[in-house]
């Protein structure tokens, strides 16, 4: 009986998923996981969530969790790489182009959270609607 249902999840989940089976099959006996196999959960569980990884790569959730906050207190976020950065103002380009995109200025507030917890919060006045699909794309890159 499987733990998850293959065509259910996520490629990127389901290929890791496969790179484990294979991994156990070559197993005579229970031996550690190699590095490449936790490095691969970790990633996948920051998109994926950490039970339905746990559970579609038959892993203790307590020991991935506790990789994952390592992982996640090793790695720099992009906000504590910039000095004293605590306010960025975005100034969308003059010219927008095609007057067919122009829906009139808005005003906005976007909350924006990531797997491992990282959130951020913008308000937006006066923003065209095509600025505002360009800035949350730069955002997250």
């Amino acid at each position: 009986m499987g733990t998850s249902r293959t065509r259910d999840l996520p490629v990127a989940l389901e290929g890791i998923r496969r790179r484990f089976e294979h991994w156990r099959r070559k197993q005579k006996t229970r031996s550690r996981i190699p590095d490449a196999l936790w490095a691969a959960a970790v990633r996948v569980a920051g998109t994926c969530g950490l039970h339905r990884t746990c559970k579609a790569l038959r892993l203790d959730y307590y020991s991935l969790k506790e990789r994952v906050e390592q992982h996640s207190s090793a790695t720099p976020h992009p906000a504590d790489t910039v000095a004293g950065a605590a306010f960025l103002e975005w100034l969308p380009p003059a010219d927008h182009g095609s007057a067919a995109l122009s829906v009139g200025p808005c005003e906005c507030t976007l909350e924006l959270e990531e797997a491992s917890g990282a959130k951020m919060r913008i308000s937006l006045k006066g923003i065209q609607a095509p600025d505002l699909a360009l800035l949350c794309r730069s955002l997250w890159k």
